[in-house]
């Protein structure tokens, strides 16, 4: 039980028919970007419909959705997911984080100041610390919220009704939540990573929306070098779309985006210069030999949960890296693609 308190920053609100007018400023083109019903959006089929089927039960039956975790990778559009259900839905959406829910008072006044049907969605899920997550356990269960009223032996408690609402959750690591509170959400999706031809129809369209001119070709090195994320594609569209215009090419081409990606140091398999970094230390400093993430990560100068939130999912996923028993190794396939000569087979074994 808690005692409520107002939050020192109170999360922004979206209604279903102005989400892109109250954007922040610097956030206004990404909204742009983002579609806006659930025929729009690209990938993620099995979610959609699903998604589909549980907002339209929960519409017949003139009742709010059940509670939506989303997780996966990041940049894969959890957060423009929550948008759209909230737009389908016909509701207000609350947007909050793990981390700026500091005291369980935080959450108390986000709570009570929710109307009937809102959506409140909380991204980071999983860095809520315990206090809240007591808090919230209830709330979303029940739709009740018990307070303290009053200090010492004259305090009293109260258990306030709250609205129906429906909470959707995001996370990138699904395994730090509490099993409390994964075990309350009425529906669970990941996302997971696109394929080619899913970002080429992306870029395509979001190249309509920013007036920037790319032929089929220049779309498809782009989604080839996306690291088969969204928001990474409409991240170097954007840059693409600078240097097309700084260099006065009318057209984004293969030549033009070849230029650009080079540019900003995005090799032809998506490698960015840390992800080089990584292998290189694997390669070079390490001789090849199985190295620990501790180790890796200070030879780099990179976070351990960077390495392993970003980099290491990519690397892994393009047969680059192996998790070894001894820890992570470099394949033949990260000597060649480095231009080097893969040592003789040591009969390494995957760590699965």
């Amino acid at each position: 039980m808690i005692q409520a308190q107002k939050p020192d920053n109170q999360p922004e609100t979206i209604t279903p028919l102005d989400a892109a007018q109250n954007a922040p400023e610097d956030a206004s083109l990404d909204q742009n970007l983002r579609p806006g019903k659930l025929a729009d959006y690209v990938g993620q089929t099995a979610v959609k419909n699903n998604l589909s089927v549980v907002m339209s039960a929960a519409k017949q039956r003139n009742e709010v959705l059940e509670h939506v975790l989303l997780y996966g990778p990041p940049g894969l559009g959890k957060t423009t997911l929550a948008h759209i259900i909230a737009r389908e839905m016909g509701s207000n959406i609350k947007i909050t984080s793990g981390p700026a829910i500091e005291r369980a008072g935080d959450l108390a006044s986000l709570l009570t100041n929710l109307e009937s049907g809102d959506v409140l969605f909380v991204d980071e899920i999983h860095r809520l610390n315990k206090a809240v997550e007591e808090v919230l356990y209830p709330a979303m269960e029940d739709y009740v919220l018990d307070i303290i009223l009053g200090k010492g032996p004259g305090a009293r408690s109260i258990r306030m009704e709250l609205p129906r609402f429906t909470l959707i959750g995001a996370t990138t690591r699904i395994g730090l939540l509490s099993s409390p509170l994964r075990d309350r959400f009425g529906a669970t999706y990941r996302l997971e990573y696109y394929e080619q031809p899913e970002l080429e129809s992306i870029i395509l369209r979001n190249a309509g929306i920013l007036n920037a001119k790319i032929d089929a070709a220049a779309a498809g090195e782009l989604a080839k070098r996306s690291r088969f994320t969204p928001r990474i594609a409409n991240r170097l569209l954007k840059r693409i779309r600078d240097f097309a215009q700084v260099f006065g090419h009318d057209t984004i081409t293969i030549p033009t985006a070849q230029k650009a990606l080079d540019l900003l140091e995005v090799d032809a398999l998506g490698l960015d210069k840390n992800d080089r970094r990584i292998l290189d230390a694997l390669i070079n400093k390490f001789s090849g030999r199985p190295v620990g993430l501790n180790t890796l990560a200070a030879a780099t100068g990179e976070e351990e949960d960077t390495i392993t939130d970003i980099h290491e999912p990519f690397l892994i996923r393009l047969g680059l890296l192996v998790k070894t028993p001894k820890g992570r190794q470099a394949t033949e396939a990260a000597y060649k693609h480095l231009g080097l000569t893969p040592p003789p087979a040591s009969g390494q074994t995957a760590l699965l």
